[in-house]
């Protein structure tokens, strides 16, 4: 007030600092701009960046003892809280998780097959379903079956036409999804004496076998085209699923393919 009467008055310094009680050495204080705050600010920073689990006590101590720094608490103090260095977020609590089951490396044809879904669209934006299932044993794909949905029905289906052909296997391991777990399909299982093998919730990794397949499905063809029709998808499906089994060198399989395997084990 004794400045801006000053300033817009034009009363001399020594009556605006009677009049407001305030001394002449007050008035014309005027406030450092202090590097040394910047430098204790960068410090600050540096020590609790690299030391998370530092508190106010220890970063004072450091730079007191180990720095030689002459810098009182109460200005250090100032500048920690200033740059919100105190408020800490607490760690997340530690979850203790199951651990998962092993993944089971069949040594026959027939004794595991896998299946899963998967998702894309269509060029004119509606949803398309694509139900995949492999044989673990030497990764080959067995069927690719495309449509707007696929329910419990069209699972059996598709899987009795793969066991026309292909024999009846001993375990099929799926994952929790509807579909999947649905009475229907249980029904048909226990009927031929199928177990299913539900994976742990939240634990693909237990289906890694047709979680891999899914991948090369969907960078090796599925994602590379715009899709008109459902046809057009499980026609296509169908002719690779054939360069996939016969022609298409597997790594993990040793660089052969999926039917060479088959006919080592014969």
């Amino acid at each position: 007030m004794a400045q801006r009467a000053v300033r817009d008055k034009a009363i001399p310094i020594r009556l605006a600092c009677e009049a407001f009680r305030v001394s002449e050495s007050c008035y014309r204080y005027q406030a450092k701009n202090n590097a040394e705050n910047e430098i204790i600010a960068n410090w600050l920073i540096r020590l609790t960046d690299n030391n998370r689990s530092w508190g106010f006590g220890l970063c004072y101590l450091y730079l007191r003892n180990m720095k030689n720094f002459t810098w009182n608490h109460k200005r250090i103090y100032r500048i920690y809280k200033e740059l919100e260095l105190n408020l800490r977020i607490k760690p997340r609590k530690r979850l203790v998780r199951d651990k998962p089951e092993t993944l089971t490396v069949p040594l026959a044809m027939n004794q595991v097959w896998s299946m899963d879904f998967m998702h894309d669209q269509l060029e004119d934006g509606r949803s398309i379903r694509l139900f995949n299932v492999i044989d673990d044993f030497n990764r080959e794909a067995l069927g690719i079956e495309v449509d707007f949905s696929l329910p419990s029905e069209r699972v059996v289906r598709s899987l009795d036409q793969i066991i026309a052909w292909r024999g009846k296997p001993c375990v099929i391991r799926a994952d929790n999804g509807p579909e999947l777990v649905s009475s229907r399909l249980m029904e048909w299982a226990a009927k031929h004496q199928i177990h299913i093998q539900h994976i742990q919730p939240g634990k693909p990794q237990q289906n890694a076998y047709v979680e891999r397949f899914n991948r090369t499905v969907r960078y090796e063809w599925l994602s590379q085209h715009y899709w008109q029709s459902i046809d057009e998808v499980q026609m296509f499906a169908t002719q690779w699923m054939y360069k996939y089994n016969h022609q298409r060198l597997n790594m993990a399989l040793g660089g052969i393919t999926p039917k060479e395997r088959l006919l080592m084990a014969a």
